[in-house]
C-alpha cells in the first residue's frame, strides 16, 4: 500500500470567505483546499505554508491543528491507476494570510486560486476534503 501525508489550510477572509485551489490532475478538475504533499522530512506547518505560497502566492500563519482525516482509496480508484491502494493521511490546519498577493500556480496540480463565499463553495464541484475540512473548522 502507497502512503501520503499531506498538510491543507482552512483560510478565511475578514468577509468570511474561503480560500480554494483548482485541482486539475488527471482528468478530474474540482475545487480543493489549499496545501499538499509533505517533502521527506518536511514539518507539516512548513509544508502548509510552502503549498499555500506555491498554489495561492499568500504567506500564512497557522494558527491551529484542526484534525487529521485518514482515507484508503482502491487501487483502481486512484487518479494514476495504480497496483497497490493508496492510504492519504491529510493534516488539516486554520491560517490566515499575513502577505503576498492571490496568484495561480504555474505547472502545478493547481491551475487556479479564488476566495468563495460559503454559499458559493455549496455550488462548486469539489473534491470531497472541502466539506471535511469545513467541518473540522466549524463552518459547516
Amino acid at each position: 500500500m502507497d502512503l501520503r501525508v499531506a498538510a491543507y489550510a482552512v483560510v478565511t477572509d475578514d468577509e468570511e470567505r474561503i480560500l480554494l485551489a483548482r485541482w486539475t490532475e488527471g482528468r478530474r478538475i474540482a475545487w480543493t483546499m489549499p496545501g499538499g504533499g509533505l517533502e521527506p522530512g518536511e514539518d507539516p506547518e512548513d509544508a502548509v505554508r510552502r503549498e499555500l505560497r506555491e498554489e495561492t502566492g499568500y504567506s500564512v500563519h497557522v494558527q491551529e491543528l484542526l484534525g487529521i482525516h485518514s482515507r484508503v482509496i482502491p487501487a483502481g480508484r486512484r487518479v494514476h491507476k495504480a497496483q497497490e491502494p493508496l492510504h492519504t493521511l491529510r493534516i488539516v490546519y486554520r491560517a490566515k494570510v499575513s502577505g503576498g498577493r492571490l496568484r495561480f500556480e504555474q505547472d502545478g496540480s493547481t491551475d487556479m486560486a479564488g476566495w468563495f463565499e460559503l454559499p458559493a463553495v455549496a455550488e462548486l464541484q469539489r473534491v470531497k476534503l472541502v466539506d471535511i475540512a469545513l467541518r473540522m473548522a466549524g463552518i459547516l
